[in-house]
């Protein structure tokens, strides 16, 4: 019986890494900020990441046998979704949200195009939108130290950024730099990310041009804007989206320089939203919104096929 010669999907590179491989980098990597979320949220901050990851274990273990496709859901990317997910949510938001949220990352954000490398959007940050748009008060509740408030993007655009039930007392910019305040479970500590994402670009599993530019470029927009750069670009989730979300190798331009109009796009995006439109923060919209666009960006950044006439 001849054997039959399984290819995913495209682009195809030769490489001796396995997907595993790259996934358990990225779980590496995720784990200084999970370590960060345990000290400032505690136990709950365990708990919410154990939730949100078996739920995406399991939803995708149902996807894949009711599509009759081998059940792969050791091989990481739900486990990474599942980390995510609870990454870019409240500490404290109801459990059955986490549920949700993440049965709907793997079901609606993954599971729907196909699986692994068909899907359009980041699958994490597709739960975190339907949880927005059904619950926006749960997702939108921070506490820290007990203490409930607004974070500090939502503090500086209602001119508060120096709230006392924002940030402990010492120096604002060490504290948002390590984490010390309100926000989302693994957003606030911007050490830990860049540590995590230091790990990737050592072993060669981003870009670094993606969250460079991505960052630069709301640096120099908060400047525009006369605001504090430094606070804009410590604050929410600038940096676990800059290293970890807008890097996704699926979700992201095959290109050098589709990438970096990608970073640039999304900084972009992430500077209008946070100055000129409703909401304080705009980075999983700013990122989404550029995923529809991959495909345009690459069909018009792919170098000329050979004997292509264009």
């Amino acid at each position: 019986m001849a054997k039959i010669l399984k290819v995913g999907p495209s682009p195809h590179i030769r490489t001796k890494e396995t997907v595993d491989d790259v996934m358990y980098d990225v779980i590496i990597a995720l784990l200084p900020a999970l370590l960060a979320a345990c000290y400032f949220f505690g136990i709950r901050a365990i708990v919410v990441t154990a939730v949100s990851i078996l739920s995406c274990m399991v939803t995708e273990f149902v996807c894949q046998k009711l599509m009759k496709q081998d059940v792969q859901i050791f091989d990481g990317s739900a486990i990474i979704t599942g980390i995510l997910y609870a990454f870019v949510i409240p500490p404290y938001m109801s459990l059955i949200y986490v549920v949700v949220g993440a049965v709907v990352s793997i079901a609606l954000g993954k599971m729907v195009f196909g699986g692994l490398g068909h899907n359009i959007f980041n699958p994490a940050l597709v739960g975190r939108a339907f949880v927005q748009a059904s619950w926006p008060v749960a997702i939108t509740t921070f506490m820290y130290d007990d203490v409930g408030g607004a974070t500090l993007l939502d503090a500086m655009k209602r001119g508060l950024a120096t709230d006392s039930a924002l940030i402990e007392g010492g120096n604002l910019y060490l504290n948002t730099f390590i984490g010390r305040m309100g926000g989302c479970l693994g957003e606030t500590s911007v050490l830990a990310i860049l540590l995590g994402g230091l790990y990737l670009i050592y072993k060669k599993q981003i870009d670094w041009k993606v969250p460079t530019i991505m960052i630069g470029t709301v640096f120099i927009a908060s400047l525009i804007a006369g605001a504090n750069p430094f606070l804009h670009i410590f604050s929410g989730g600038l940096f676990l989206g800059a290293f970890f979300m807008a890097t996704d190798m699926v979700t992201s331009p095959h290109t050098t320089k589709g990438r970096a109009i990608f970073a640039f796009g999304i900084g972009v995006l992430v500077s209008l939203i946070r100055f000129k439109g409703g909401y304080p923060e705009g980075v999983a919209y700013s990122i989404l919104i550029m995923n529809g666009f991959v495909p345009l960006i690459n069909r018009y950044t792919s170098p000329k096929k050979f004997g292509e006439v264009r």
